[in-house]
């Protein structure tokens, strides 16, 4: 009886982990220090492998299957996992960077993902509906046959009507952050529940779409941000036939009521703390005057415990977006994702079991203090479990730049495993071949080769030593990484001019770039494992 309970048990909590995981930031074009369109997306699916998929043509009338699984590690790099349905194929697709959630295609159009939750009238699954289409199955059609993020929404919207949304992390809605170089949409897309079919004549899912603004920048921790819509600004807002309906249906909404129908309340749950910590820092960072956010400050260890004095805000006190007090860049959002709340509240590295006594009777963080306890630390020191924004797994910044040729205006920065550790390998739009070492990667063997791989076995070595070890590790990533940052500019250059003589040259210059600088990758973190080893080994930890 107990091995029946443990697993599902087991995997409730690992759908349950994935679906909380993913952050997304976006910038408009006047939001941004250089002018381009951002999206980015933290914690995306197990298949952490970027291939890229080149554009085909098909025959009139040929059919494309629907797939179940894109999210794992099916084998071959080809096998994208279960053939759930199939819908009509268009005659020409698109070049795109796949992996388990597809990112970027060859004209700029980005897309991010962001799981959020749903109520438990509309929560569906595989075994339980007739719904076929997960939305990351959906973005992958979006990017084959789409140039902009309007053109990706419609389509995606299209498919969710017709062939049903199909959560895929847990029974759970999802957000996606929809870009191209001249302007930014937040999709969020809601479940219909387990009654509905294909024959119905219904719509298959519930969904609403709001533009950011140019000099806005907006955020989704897994959590629904849209509130009101109106119908009437199609510049602005898209929605659903039954947007509103099913809310009144199910008694969330009274049309008598006198108030106005948001959106976020209608369709989403008790707020969360995992989403509440994200929006506190996203909003008291980059607009830290709006008004008076919660103090989270910690000026000392206990006080990250003291769960009966901390504030839990409404969530509608965050704005949809908000224009941020200084521009922003891709070295900020970077930044950002990379936060484990330093000096908040949820900072895992304040709680006072670290703390040991030194030599002279006071008390010093231990050396082995790190922001990402394993669960076994946790439980061996009691640590609360908070929900940093770096999570890992991988997740890029999508950079999009409409005064250059979509080859070489995209920009996709691309990190894997932990974003805390591994630094962001610039890959363009008009690469052709992504380098072995970033479509490598089998969790059940260690592989050298393979990028993830070797900034993982950095992340684990860091474990011996953690306060200290970082530190060496920042000292040769930091460097790397803003060297990519100072080549950019003049990689656009050359780039640049070989395309206004031979495209095709072009992209093999950049494909030649890109591929370097993941190489680079996986040399610099080859020589930090040795530092560390050499270094921090067990045989120099003392008995």
């Amino acid at each position: 009886m107990k091995k029946l309970l443990i697993i599902p048990l087991l995997t409730f909590l690992l759908i349950w982990q994935q679906a909380t995981a993913c952050t997304d930031i976006v910038a408009g074009k006047k939001a941004t220090v250089d002018g381009s369109v951002i999206t980015s997306h933290t914690y995306g699916g197990n298949d952490t492998r970027i291939r890229i998929v080149h554009g085909q043509k098909f025959p009139a009338g040929s059919m494309t299957p629907v797939y179940y699984g894109l999210q794992e590690i099916n084998g071959a790099l080809d096998n994208y996992g279960e053939i759930i349905g199939q819908i009509p194929q268009v005659e020409q697709t698109f070049t795109y960077f796949h992996s388990a959630y597809s990112h970027m295609n060859e004209y700029q159009l980005a897309i991010a993902e962001s799981t959020m939750s749903q109520k438990p009238e509309l929560q569906v699954d595989r075994e339980s509906g007739k719904q076929i289409m997960t939305v990351e199955q959906a973005m992958i059609f979006a990017l084959q046959r789409c140039k902009t993020a309007r053109e990706a929404i419609k389509l995606i919207t299209s498919l969710m009507d017709q062939y049903g949304f199909l959560p895929s992390c847990g029974p759970e809605s999802e957000a996606l952050c929809i870009a191209d170089p001249n302007e930014v949409w937040v999709l969020e897309i809601v479940a219909v529940g387990k009654d509905w079919t294909p024959e119905s004549g219904k719509s298959g899912a519930i969904w609403a779409a709001q533009r950011v603004p140019d000099d806005h920048i907006a955020i989704v921790p897994n959590w629904s941000i849209i509130k009101e819509i109106n119908l009437t600004k199609p510049e602005w807002f898209m929605a659903s036939d039954n947007y509103k309906q099913v809310a009144i249906d199910h008694g969330w909404y009274k049309e008598d009521s006198g108030k106005p129908f948001i959106w976020q309340e209608a369709y989403s749950p008790c707020f969360r703390e995992w989403a509440s910590g994200r929006f506190w820092l996203f909003y008291s960072s980059f607009a830290p005057n709006l008004k008076d956010w919660p103090d989270r400050s910690l000026n000392n260890p206990y006080k990250g415990q003291d769960a009966y004095h901390q504030y839990v805000e409404d969530v509608s006190s965050y704005p949809f977006s908000v224009k941020p007090e200084k521009k922003i860049s891709v070295q900020d959002i970077m930044a950002f994702q990379r936060s484990t709340f330093e000096g908040t509240i949820y900072d895992k590295t304040s709680d006072p079991d670290w703390y040991v006594p030194t030599k002279d009777g006071k008390l010093e963080k231990s050396p082995l203090t790190t922001p990402f306890p394993t669960t076994a630390m946790r439980e061996l020191l009691d640590i609360t479990n908070r929900r940093n924004v770096s999570k890992g797994n991988y997740g890029m910044i999508c950079q999009l730049r409409s005064w250059l040729p979509d080859a070489i205006g995209g920009v996709y920065w691309v990190f894997q495993d932990n974003q805390f550790t591994s630094p962001y390998v610039p890959i363009y739009a008009g690469t052709q071949e992504i380098h072995g070492s970033y479509k490598n990667y089998d969790p059940n063997q260690f592989n050298p080769a393979s990028a993830r791989w070797t900034i993982d076995f950095v992340d684990n070595l860091m474990y011996l030593r953690w306060q200290d070890a970082v530190k060496d590790m920042q000292l040769y990533r930091d460097p790397f990484q803003q060297s990519l940052f100072d080549n950019l500019p003049a990689n656009d250059k050359k780039a640049s001019e070989l395309y206004k003589k031979n495209p095709k040259k072009a992209k093999a210059f950049l494909t030649q770039k890109s591929n370097e600088n993941m190489q680079g990758v996986v040399d610099l973190f080859t020589q930090i494992r040795n530092i560390l080893i050499t270094k921090y080994t067990n045989n120099k930890q003392g008995s």
